[in-house]
């Protein structure tokens, strides 16, 4: 079959526009050959987001960015325009955030789905839009306090600078040269003893030797004075020191009951009585010995027979 010039030149045409087509959606970012959907998401502030930037999730490319344009000429909202791959499927209630990728990475948009029971997104459907503060967003906003404070420093440091010119007049700085100076000289004076002292060391070294060596002795004779003390059974000491504290808590204990002759003596009242009537009663012997020796002494060169008395200390007169 014969195919005529026209229909050759009419495929040709269908062709070369198809490829057109094709050719200028894949310029733009559009890929006829690949199953996308078309979502937009509105900004008041892109912050520089560029045509063809990736859209990801979880850092993962899903599509890219397709075209910015202004929502009216009234206002200032931007709609972004994005393809992205029906392979991943979200609910049309996930967010797109605009976030910069890395401190010095451009714009990117990156979807938070939402896993929910809402219908999957398509094409046609508006996502919300959050945005993410960048690096130099974070700076800038720690940078601002840090900024104020380095400058009310200095703002202080100059009405403290003020303040120190204004004390340190003429009278004020020649005297703190004149201390100086006394500084420099107790300094010198100080080198000088210190001199002194180490050629006195170097005189006296021989001596400061033998003073080491005596002191190195008397630490060996401590330390073997210590091995002894710790070779003593102290353990054996302690037990018979509480062994004999246990007896002498025992004498005092029978002596507390009454128990002994001490015992007795100090709770036995009846004996007490005795002993003080006792005590009373030679007392008062004595007291009559002092005044009536002649009744209990009786002394005669001729064997005179001795009178004899009665308790009341009257003379009995013998019967003849």
């Amino acid at each position: 079959m014969k195919i005529s010039r026209e229909i050759k030149t009419a495929i040709l045409a269908i062709a070369g526009i198809v490829l057109f087509i094709f050719g200028f959606s894949y310029l733009k970012g559009n890929n006829l050959l690949e199953d996308t959907v078309i979502i937009y998401a509105k900004y008041d502030n892109v912050e520089g987001l560029k045509s063809s930037a990736p859209v990801t999730v979880n850092g993962y490319a899903i599509g890219k960015v397709l075209d910015i344009y202004f929502e009216d000429e009234n206002s200032g909202v931007l709609i972004v325009k994005m393809s992205v791959d029906t392979g991943f499927k979200f609910s049309k209630n996930s967010k797109a955030e605009l976030f910069q990728n890395g401190f010095i990475g451009g714009k990117e948009i990156q979807i938070l789905p939402a896993y929910d029971s809402a219908e999957n997104v398509k094409t046609g459907d508006y996502l919300q839009s959050t945005t993410k503060e960048g690096m130099m967003e974070l700076v800038n906003e720690r940078l601002t306090p840090l900024q104020e404070k380095i400058e009310k420093v200095m703002s202080e440091t100059d009405t403290l600078l003020m303040g120190f010119n204004n004390i340190f007049d003429a009278k004020a700085q020649a005297d703190l040269k004149i201390s100086i100076s006394t500084l420099n000289a107790t300094v010198s004076s100080f080198n000088t003893t210190a001199k002194s002292l180490n050629s006195l060391i170097d005189t006296n070294k021989s001596k400061l030797d033998s003073t080491l060596s005596n002191f190195e002795k008397t630490s060996g004779n401590l330390s073997t004075i210590t091995n002894k003390m710790a070779q003593v059974d102290i353990a054996k000491t302690v037990q018979d020191l509480q062994a004999t504290i246990k007896k002498f808590d025992n004498v005092m204990s029978s002596i507390e009951k009454g128990e002994g002759s001490i015992g007795k003596l100090l709770k036995d009242e009846k004996l007490y009585d005795n002993l003080e009537g006792a005590s009373k009663q030679i007392e008062e012997l004595l007291e009559d010995m002092k005044l009536n020796p002649k009744r209990y002494v009786h002394f005669s060169l001729f064997g005179k027979k001795a009178k004899r008395y009665d308790e009341d200390g009257n003379e009995i007169e013998e019967k003849k």
